[in-house]
């Protein structure tokens, strides 16, 4: 074999001789990173603090005149005063009725600028508190929307709270004060004033006697006011330009709390005031706790007890136990 041929075979049994090393070596290596044990948290959550509140939107029109309810504020039972006839807009509360308990009355007013519908109820009907007793109309424009009534229960308690209205390519946001009650309100009467006795007098003899009065028809209702159904009715300042028939929106906060404790909703399994979340420990183990949900703005959700605030959570949150059937429970936050 000559001395070239010789170095050419070497030299391809070398290259032969590290490919190989190489392939032995590069097999004891992993080619991707090592996935992570099953059940090991990737990701996680520490609770915080912010201010939180919940807030519904309805639809409605600008509207003239509207008729709104007035409620008992009190249990007890209803007696009627005789309302007169406005000659113009009242500049003061007009008194309607009193609500009568343990001997004594509680007065209910219709505010000044409105006045007097109607009787929504008999005269010494025994009312609840928050009952509407009487219709109300506004004089002037007001913001009426009507609501749903799977809405009815979520915003009752917001007749308290701030709302807020903007008309639709036109003033807003601006305050609107609320008027009334949401109830729906049935047909509103006022009775007819008593007949007025005819004075007596002395029967006249002779030939000049009168002739009897023939007797009166009943009279009736002086007023009434239509049935409403669910809607909430209001008022905006009086620098607010409105027309008549034009579409607003409102927005009503029916909740809110102040620094409240509050975990992302992924982190969080349950809702309707219970929940649980996944706690994780120093070792990585999760432990899953119980606790008490507030209001979500649907990031984030208030934890009103359970937590100190100084955990770390898994994100998301625990699986909860199938139900009935093999259905899962709701979940706020997504499965895992």
């Amino acid at each position: 074999m000559s001395k070239k041929a010789f170095v050419r075979v070497c030299g391809l049994a070398a290259v032969v001789l590290t490919a190989a090393a190489c392939t032995s070596t590069g097999a004891e290596e992993p080619l991707r990173p090592e996935l992570a044990p099953r059940g090991t948290v990737q990701t996680t959550a520490t609770p915080t603090r912010q201010d939180l509140s919940n807030k519904v939107s309805l639809t409605g029109k600008v509207t003239m005149n509207p008729m709104f309810g007035i409620v008992s504020p009190i249990a007890g039972q209803v007696r009627y005063w005789d309302v007169a006839e406005p000659t113009g807009t009242p500049t003061k509360p007009t008194r309607i009725a009193s609500i009568w308990l343990d001997g004594k009355p509680t007065n209910v007013d219709v505010p000044a600028g409105a006045t007097f519908g109607g009787r929504l109820v008999d005269d010494r009907s025994t009312v609840t508190a928050g009952m509407p007793i009487a219709s109300a109309k506004f004089a002037g424009y007001g913001i009426v929307a009507d609501i749903d009534g799977e809405q009815a229960y979520q915003i009752t308690d917001a007749v308290t709270g701030a709302v807020q209205a903007q008309i639709k390519n036109g003033p807003g946001p601006f305050p609107c004060a609320l008027l009334g009650t949401i109830a729906a309100l049935p047909v509103g009467t006022v009775p007819a004033p008593p007949p007025t006795e005819p004075e007596s007098e002395n029967e006249p003899t002779g030939t000049n006697t009168p002739a009897p009065r023939a007797p009166q028809p009943p009279q009736e209702p002086r007023n009434s006011s239509e049935p409403t159904g669910l809607r909430l009715v209001c008022t905006a300042p009086a620098d607010v330009k409105l027309i008549n028939g034009a579409a607003a929106t409102l927005e009503l906060v029916t909740a809110s709390a102040q620094n409240a404790l509050v975990v992302p909703v992924e982190a969080v399994a349950g809702g309707q005031g219970k929940g649980k979340v996944d706690v994780v420990g120093p070792d990585g183990a999760k432990q899953t706790k119980d606790v008490e949900l507030g209001l979500t703005d649907g990031k984030v959700v208030e934890i009103k007890a359970g937590l100190t605030g100084d955990e770390t959570l898994a994100v998301p949150g625990p699986n909860l136990p199938p139900g009935p059937g093999g259905q899962g429970s709701p979940e706020m936050g997504p499965s895992k």
